[in-house]
């Protein structure tokens, strides 16, 4: 029987959601998708308890992807001269 507690090797703790670190690229670039998908709602409509959530596993996942890519490639049409 499959630990319910575990996604593809990684932990998963219910209250908090998978350690980044132990997600593959593509699911980390699924949990930052889901993410993005729902934070306008969340924001506008969660209460408090599920915005610190979605604060805390935004944090978590953008500190992970930028650990994982700090070359990451930066679109020259999205730079500013509007500081």
């Amino acid at each position: 029987m499959t630990d319910p507690r575990s996604a593809g090797g990684a932990v998963v703790d219910f209250e908090i959601g998978v350690d980044p670190v132990g997600l593959p690229d593509d699911d980390l670039f699924r949990e930052l998708a889901s993410l993005y998908r729902t934070r306008l709602a969340t924001l506008r409509h969660g209460p408090d308890a599920a915005l610190e959530n979605h604060f805390r596993r935004t944090a978590e996942l953008e500190t992970e992807y930028m650990a994982r890519f700090p070359g990451r490639e930066i679109d020259p049409g999205r730079l500013t001269q509007d500081f």
